[in-house]
């Protein structure tokens, strides 16, 4: 079953697989796995309690999305996929619950079973498990696609299979794999890996963009495809997994349909005349501002506020270290200093966002911004404290503003750090570095990131006054993502989201080995030993104190490395909606998490 190549793996890799699995006797197969602790929900389960099971079926429910699409298969590097694929249509072993920080419970698999140690994980599917044709699941189709999405899918699953030892059918249904790492959450990394349909391949390359329909296992069929203009999925009336506990009150539109859009103007009017039946802002200004036209004030669109927990993230422009001038950390401190946080963030918002103050805000993760590192915290960073940034071990805080729009301590501040590098303002007014050159860059930007864009211009002016050129581009989404995937640009906006159980992903957005790695998400091009470390540390963690100490590590090092102009967050995510359109009243702990809460717990009703 296993390539050439992968069979010599494991062979190489053999002895300390088996050093490894040493702990396999005595496992128990689990109907879920939590990360630390144990699943909040018993064996039997009847729903998940933040969906409702009595929720009707029918209805439809019309989402807008910015941009085009060439490619139904959202795997791979190339191509745009198109919106609701993967989370519609494809399932995995074990499915997530969003009211709990990273617990899973069994969907394809019935069982999942894993040592003290986490060395091993096998997976039990069930005898019911099948593709949208009919076909079974099989231990087959789950190998193949771990291998195929491992090699040749999309960088995001290439870091899990690296870490695979051996992979093998351990009976009719079950299939174990054994790793060469220590890493705690591989096994329910594993668990939320995709399962594809291998004979849909056959004779067929697999990381090429294609408009055919893939067979998946999910709720929803592919119903209408026209690229650039919309695609709506139909629910599966034969669904084989509608009555599993985990699947209870979910997925209950007939139909999910996505309707595509050149620019935000065009977005909103749909909204507004009821094309578009669900829509998500995220400006509080706007929020507060331009909702009130005749649909909301008549009650036939309602608004509404879901709240959550989770860690901001990182939100804002992104500098690439790549680029020369952007290598110096002096450097990239300047353009932090230059950005007018408290006047922007009026002007835009009018200062009702909260700010990012690093990466993990709003969260037991962050690090308390400008105090020292104590504890558990210090004892993982001194040993590279030699190689660290000013401000990382000893404290570091964005700078504060006085919200004028002179911004004139700032300036100050920014050009002694420009000349500490090699910067200065020559006659002619512009900043050059020692050998005339002039310090310009580019915005990249995608159409329709408005409030990017607006925030970009008044920070584009702000550093005229310092002799720096940087102008705003704007592309199509097919063009960014090119220009993102080969890391041609200076600067660009960036989001990253954080859960409350960050882990693998972490190396995906700014591990040393996919800093040039193409198509992966490590923008800021970061190699870093001492980030590469806190990961591990956080992956090999035994308890809730190491792991929060380890994200604290990562969050200062993170932030400390200036890489990223911090905009702010939403505490609270904003869903505009039509009255038919109703939701639990129960909000889980993620709030309005990707497809999770809207659409898959929400229903139509008259």
């Amino acid at each position: 079953m296993f390539s050439a190549i992968r069979q010599s793996l494991c062979r190489l890799v053999a002895p300390a697989a088996l050093v490894l699995a040493a702990g396999v006797a005595g496992a128990e197969p689990q109907h879920g796995i939590a990360m630390y602790g144990q699943p909040a929900l018993p064996p039997d389960f009847v729903s998940l309690p933040q969906a409702n099971p009595d929720a009707p079926k029918g209805g439809s429910i019309t989402f807008a999305v910015n941009g085009s699409y060439d490619t139904l298969n959202p795997f791979i590097t190339n191509g745009s996929a198109a919106e609701g694929i993967a989370p519609l249509t494809f399932e995995t072993l074990m499915a997530r619950s969003f009211n709990e920080p990273f617990t899973l419970y069994g969907l394809l698999a019935e069982s999942i079973t894993t040592d003290d140690g986490r060395t091993f994980v096998e997976f039990t599917l069930r005898e019911a498990a099948r593709f949208s044709d009919g076909s079974p699941v099989t231990v087959e189709d789950v190998l193949w696609s771990y291998e195929t999405l491992g090699t040749l899918g999309h960088p995001r699953y290439h870091g899990a299979w690296k870490k695979i030892a051996t992979a093998e059918a351990t009976g009719p249904r079950s299939l174990r794999f054994t790793f060469n790492v220590e890493d705690r959450e591989l096994p329910l990394i594993l668990g939320l890996r995709p399962i594809l349909k291998k004979a849909d391949f056959d004779g067929k390359a697999f990381d090429v963009t294609s408009l055919d329909r893939l067979t998946g296992s999910g709720p929803y069929l592919v119903d209408k495809v026209d690229p650039g203009v919309n695609i709506s999925y139909r629910r599966n009336p034969d669904w084989w997994g509608k009555d599993l506990p985990v699947n209870q009150g979910q997925w209950n539109f007939d139909t999910i349909r996505y309707e595509y859009f050149g620019n935000p103007v065009a977005v909103f009017e749909s909204v507004k005349n009821g094309a578009i039946t669900a829509y998500r802002e995220d400006n509080l200004a706007k929020w507060a501002s331009r909702y009130d036209f005749p649909a909301i004030t008549s009650g036939e669109m309602v608004k509404l506020e879901v709240p959550h927990d989770r860690p901001s993230g990182i939100i804002g422009l992104v500098m690439n270290t790549r680029r020369a001038q952007f290598a110096d950390w002096r450097v990239r401190e300047a353009m932090i200093q230059m950005f007018n946080f408290d006047f922007i963030n009026q002007t835009v918002t009018g200062g009702a966002a909260p700010r990012i103050a690093s990466y993990f805000s709003n969260s037991p993760f962050a690090m308390t911004p400008g105090t020292p590192a104590e504890g558990k915290v210090l004892a993982l960073l001194e040993p590279f404290a030699a190689d660290l940034l000013p401000g990382t071990i000893e404290g570091y805080a964005l700078p504060e503003n006085d919200g004028t729009p002179a911004n004139r301590a700032a300036l100050r501040r920014a050009m002694a750090l420009l000349e500490d590098a090699g910067w200065t303002v020559a006659a002619d007014g512009i900043l050059r570095n020692a050998e005339g050159a002039p310090f310009s860059f580019e915005i990249l930007l995608t159409i329709g990131q408005d409030e990017a864009a607006t925030i970009s211009a008044i920070y584009v002016e702000a550093l005229k006054a310092i002799g720096i050129d940087a102008k705003v581009t704007m592309l199509d989404s097919a063009q960014m993502k090119t220009r993102t995937d080969t890391f041609d640009f200076d600067m660009t906006y960036m989001i990253r989201t954080m859960s409350l159980s960050p882990g693998n992903e972490q190396f995906l957005y700014w591990g040393s080995d996919v800093a040039e790695a193409e198509g992966s998400r490590n923008w800021m091009g970061v190699k870093s030993s001492a980030i590469d470390a806190m990961i591990g540390a956080m992956l090999s963690a035994g308890g809730q104190d190491d792991f929060t100490a380890a994200a604290q590590a990562l969050d200062r090092l993170l932030t400390a490395g200036r890489y990223v102009v911090p905009f702010w967050f939403a505490d609270r995510n904003l869903i505009v909606h039509r009255k038919e359109l109703r939701h639990p009243e129960t909000v889980q702990l993620y709030g309005d998490w990707g497809n999770s809460y809207l659409p898959a717990l929400w229903w139509y009703e008259e």
